[in-house]
């Protein structure tokens, strides 16, 4: 048989619109009984046409001509290649070996301190006597269960035995000052940002292929500096309030943003206020250790006329400070792939921050200078109006105007 350029078109179409509904053996059949239609140069023309191998399709016509199909499955039970983990016994073990050394194999394992990546792990395993591919290797590690983990915190380290206590007392406080209608808040300095064009985690809509540059590295601009945010949150009236200071992050800072804060905002929701409850973390500017911090609250408790009560949260458990997840995570998210171009960014960001619940923050630039390593002597602590309550008193402290 002549074979025209028509006849190889008609048979590749023929195949092309078929080719996605056959089986292996549907495949094989088809190639076949085309191929006995065409007579002599059939076989030639359908393997032309379709790039099925000839040797497949002569099988085809044996069966079709020996009226053997075989009704059930494109291979018959138990054919084809094994697959590597039943040819080699103690492949399993040697990867889990590999992967987990610290508990199943040896701590000295060559891929201890290596990236285990597929092909690592293939390489290693072809070290120690098993024939295996990366591609083989991926295939195990799903089977087995692994898939590829990023580090999650939630190790605390060790725990003071009072710590759910200091948490139920902190709670209690909370709600006592609530019934008496009297405000409570939660105070903490957010990290430190570097202005300038820099990266900023998390993604925002831009034209398709044409994200938003920044630099590639991210050495901090001299002439711009870094801001350091200071928040506070109103848990009554679930409101915000922001200073965002361009000095140092000391106690006299954040004493000065909620000195700001309650002239602001705090004194106009609570006109009748005779004390104010803060809720802090341990460390930081406003650690419980730090005697300026204290210094500067006697400071404010005289200067506005409230009795203010601290409670502190226990070491290792700053998270659950209510300013983390009911403020500054929703100032992250409002300022995701922003680059924090200036101070005034900063400010406008944080100030337009809002949420279905209700949350507003007002956000204001801090310009004033404070001197890091100030040192607050013992006879300026004798002056202090401090009071410490019977649970923890480092802890848990109140401070009535003098």
């Amino acid at each position: 048989m002549k074979i025209t350029d028509d006849i190889l078109a008609c048979e590749e179409r023929k195949f092309a619109a078929i080719k996605d509904c056959l089986t292996e053996k549907g495949r094989r059949l088809w190639s076949a009984a085309e191929a006995i239609s065409y007579g002599r140069g059939g076989v030639f023309l359908v393997h032309k046409a379709t790039n099925i191998s000839r040797t497949t399709i002569y099988q085809g016509i044996k069966e079709i001509q020996t009226e053997s199909l075989v009704l059930s499955g494109i291979r018959s039970k138990g054919a084809g290649r094994k697959k590597a983990k039943a040819l080699q016994e103690n492949l399993i073990n040697n990867l889990n070996a590999l992967i987990d050394p610290t508990t199943r194999g040896d701590p000295e394992s060559p891929l201890r301190w290596t990236c285990k990546s597929t092909r690592n792990l293939a390489n290693e395993l072809k070290a120690q006597g098993n024939n295996v591919s990366h591609m083989t290797v991926a295939t195990l590690l799903r089977e087995l269960d692994y898939s590829l983990q990023a580090n999650k915190k939630t190790l605390e380290g060790s725990q003071n035995e009072d710590r759910d206590a200091q948490f139920k007392f902190i709670n209690s406080s909370v709600l006592t000052l609530h019934s008496k209608g009297q405000p409570t808040i939660s105070v903490d300095t957010k990290k430190k940002e570097i202005l300038g064009e820099y990266k900023n985690n998390g993604k925002e809509l831009c034209k398709k292929g044409e994200p938003v540059k920044v630099n590639t590295h991210d050495f901090p601009d001299k002439r711009l500096g870094k801001v350091a945010p200071y928040g506070i949150y109103d848990i009554g009236k679930n409101k915000g309030w922001v200073s965002v200071g361009v000095s140092s992050d000391t106690a006299e800072f954040a004493v000065n943003s909620i000195r700001t804060w309650w002239y602001k905002m705090g004194m106009a929701f609570y006109p009748s206020a005779t004390e104010v409850l803060i809720t802090a973390d341990c460390g930081g500017s406003n650690g419980y250790r730090v005697r300026l911090w204290k210094y500067e609250l006697q400071k404010l408790s005289d200067e506005i006329g409230l009795q203010i009560h601290v409670r502190h949260f226990p070491p290792g458990t700053s998270k659950w400070n209510k300013i983390e997840h009911k403020l500054f995570s929703y100032i992250s998210q409002n300022w995701r792939g922003k680059p924090l171009v200036s101070r005034e960014t900063v400010v406008n960001l944080i100030a337009n921050t809002k949420t279905s619940t209700g949350l507003e923050v007002r956000s204001v630039l801090d310009e004033n200078e404070y001197q890091k390593g100030r040192k607050v002597s013992d006879e300026e602590i004798a002056t202090l109006n401090i009071r410490g309550d019977i649970f923890h008193p480092e802890w848990n402290y109140s401070i009535s105007p003098r």
